[in-house]
């Protein structure tokens, strides 16, 4: 077991950890997390229901594999959005007994509201794959007023090998309603393949974004007052085209890992 780093939390106001995996074990702590296994009601070619494991040496590996010739990686949550899970269908197009179309509801390991959220992680090295660091609603979109209904918040989202990676926020769901903004690319001109810490001070007022520390985007017109879940996730298929892996994925790729050191949670101390 290794020293993990100290946090580095916004300055003028007081935290208290509430709640955090250091990745100390030697097996995923399954008490906090579960695996994402469907997306959109769909059981998604590109999850992988295992390859989360911690490395012995305090940090999580997220790693990329491949199964029936087929490119996947995982997705954790300590939650789950309640149109993700497939449900159970009829056969019959034609029937006279209602159908309840959603899925038996997941009971959550982990939801907040408001706080400080931060990881810290380094990127995965071999190009074609993508990871993130967010928070999600379990109706995002479901009501039409996104305080109620929740926003997805990407801490950080990384596609690309270059130290490029940025934050972004989705609200009202994903169909014709949706409505989203994001800080833009964000770069990491020294030590691009490193460590680094990415957080959000979620407060009632919005969601001010750091890095290594220092704030690095906000935004405020559009606030989640709902509890949300984590997601710590990586994605090889329909990042970039719909329903394939990226060109740039070879066999020589599996393995590569999104590597995380902690991921903990603050609330504001007032």
């Amino acid at each position: 077991m290794h020293a993990h780093k100290e946090s580095l939390l916004p300055e003028n106001k007081s935290w208290k950890l509430i709640w955090n995996d250091e990745f100390d074990g030697k097996v995923l702590d399954d008490t906090k997390w579960m695996y994402r296994r469907g997306i959109m009601q769909k059981m998604h070619p590109g999850l992988c229901f295992d390859g989360a494991e911690p490395d012995g040496h305090s940090h999580l590996l997220l790693k990329l594999g491949k199964e029936n010739n087929r490119f996947c990686s995982p997705q954790l949550q300590t939650g789950e959005n309640f149109m993700d899970r497939a449900p159970l269908k009829s056969n019959d197009p034609f029937h006279w007994k209602f159908q309840w179309p959603i899925a038996e509801l997941c009971i959550p390991k982990f939801m907040h509201r408001y706080g400080y959220y931060e990881i810290r992680c380094k990127f995965q090295t071999k190009p074609g794959w993508w990871s993130a660091f967010w928070l999600q609603s379990p109706i995002n979109g479901a009501l039409p007023n996104p305080g109620e209904a929740g926003v997805e918040v990407d801490i950080m989202e990384n596609f690309t090998r270059d130290g490029k990676f940025s934050h972004n926020l989705h609200w009202n769901g994903y169909g014709k309603d949706y409505k989203g903004t994001g800080s833009g690319p964000r770069f990491h001109k020294k030590d691009p393949n490193g460590f680094h810490v990415y957080g959000v001070d979620w407060n009632k007022d919005g969601y001010l974004f750091y890095v290594d520390g220092v704030e690095s985007w906000r935004f405020n017109e559009v606030v989640s007052h709902r509890d949300q879940f984590i997601y710590v996730s990586t994605e090889c298929i329909g990042y970039r085209q719909a329903g394939k892996a990226c060109g740039e994925l070879v066999d020589s790729s599996v393995g590569d890992s999104f590597t995380v050191d902690y991921i903990r949670v603050f609330d504001e101390v007032k």
